[in-house]
């Protein structure tokens, strides 16, 4: 065979591809443990990890410190600085969604459907865990001790790959975990990272196939891209946050300005904030001016259609890219559209089916709206800043899939579990 058809992995990647293997195996042998050990016992290491937060408080603020002067340094600014950012405030955030997630049910063990066949068979689906779980994501440290907790609570061991430029705190939040893992009995390469930030391991991970049984990317688009383009194992993704509001002409007016004024101007720089606004043209007259006061004030941008820059004059006209943007930033897209039927259909060819709000006093368009548009995540008369996993119960989320399989929308414990049928029998043999 030419060397020009030779498909052999270079020394160097095949050197790596071994170290992956050593490590798969020791994540593989902690997550058959987790999944033998009972709920108590990893309840028990979840409100040990909390408390270590705090404990350790002093000590991950300092790492974190060293990240964002790094980052300061590297030009980060803007939204990227601030998902990198942790405060006492954070961590006390970050330590209450894992005792959150320790007081949910069990998700593993659950019995569902159980049915009696004929011949006297009983036969369910039993919850048990994936298996291993690779985590790669970017400048957000809470990814660490959420991704950490929801993976131990459904008994999974995980590969946490943070990025460099938070790898002072992402270090420092792992060694504190696992350190309470063990204390609390349990392995502590349940949670693992991977012994660089090089991309060259996050490629070693996803060829993994034997070890690694799902991997959750979380970041930028061009990260996820990457990992999509280079995984020989699955993966749940949303590549971005095109995040509506539809403010109809049936609207409480001021109702609407709080709602879009929350969701875009509370946190710009994460997936949930409302990215652009669709306006029923019955209002638009009344409505933008008082919008645009509110949101202007908060130092929004406003990139608008015809119909918004002749009731808006310091609006920018939008292009075609601006109903594609994810900004992440105080810059929305506005307009105006004829009615639900309109704002649906823009939804359709626009959205990145992650979260999409209505306002509106009719309930009978309302509940059209919640039926029709088919994001995995559709709310009436309230923020898409409560598309969070924390926010609807889970505790917190190991991410937010578009991919519809196996799961939609923010995903907690119980969505890093499969089932597996069981079936009671009392001597049965088939015929």
């Amino acid at each position: 065979m030419s060397a020009a058809n030779d498909s052999s992995p270079t020394p160097e990647v095949a050197s790596l591809d071994r170290e992956m293997d050593a490590l798969g195996a020791r994540a593989r042998a902690a997550n058959r443990l987790l999944a033998r050990s009972p709920g108590p016992v990893r309840n028990a290491a979840l409100l040990a990890m909390a408390d270590a937060l705090g404990a350790n408080k002093d000590a991950l603020l300092a790492a974190n410190a060293l990240d964002l002067t790094a980052a300061e340094g590297r030009g980060i600014s803007g939204a990227m600085l601030d998902r990198l950012r942790l405060t006492p405030t954070r961590l006390d955030d970050m330590a209450k969604s894992l005792r959150e997630i320790a007081a949910q049910p069990d998700p593993i063990g659950e019995v569902l459907g159980l049915t009696v066949r004929p011949n006297g068979l009983k036969v369910g689906q039993m919850r048990i865990p994936l298996g291993v779980i690779g985590i790669v994501y970017e400048a957000r440290p809470n990814v660490t001790t959420d991704a950490a907790g929801l993976c131990l609570k459904s008994g999974n061991a995980v590969f946490l790959r943070g990025g460099s430029e938070a790898q002072h705190s992402n270090g420092a939040l792992i060694d504190v975990l696992r350190a309470a893992i063990t204390a609390a009995g349990l392995p502590a390469d349940a949670v693992m990272t991977l012994p660089s930030t090089d991309r060259a391991w996050i490629l070693a991970m996803l060829r993994a196939e034997r070890w690694i049984d799902l991997c959750i990317p979380r970041g930028g688009e061009a990260l996820i891209h990457f990992v999509v383009e280079n995984a020989r194992v699955p993966v749940i993704k949303h590549y971005k946050g095109v995040c509506h509001v539809y403010v109809h002409a049936a609207a409480d007016l001021k109702k609407a300005v709080d709602i879009c004024y929350n969701a875009k101007v509370q946190r710009p720089g994460v997936c949930n904030a409302l990215e652009t606004l669709l306006v029923d043209a019955n209002i638009a007259a009344e409505f933008l001016p008082l919008m645009a006061a509110r949101l202007g004030a908060a130092g929004v941008e406003f990139r608008g259609d015809a119909e918004t820059c002749a009731l808006l004059p310091q609006a920018v006209p939008a292009t075609e890219a601006d109903w594609h943007a994810e900004y992440l930033d105080l810059i929305l897209a506005v307009r105006v559209v004829p009615d639900v039927d309109a704002a649906i259909a823009h939804i359709e060819t626009y959205g990145s089916d992650h979260t999409e709000s209505i306002v509106s006093e009719d309930y009978s368009v309302v509940q059209r709206f919640l039926d029709e548009v088919q994001s995995s995540v559709v709310i009436a008369n309230a923020s898409t800043r409560f598309s969070d996993g924390g926010q609807l119960g889970l505790g917190a989320e190991i991410g937010i899939s578009t991919t519809r399989l196996h799961s939609y929308g923010p995903m907690g414990a119980l969505d890093l579990t499969t089932r597996k049928y069981v079936i009671y029998g009392s001597g049965q043999i088939r015929s």
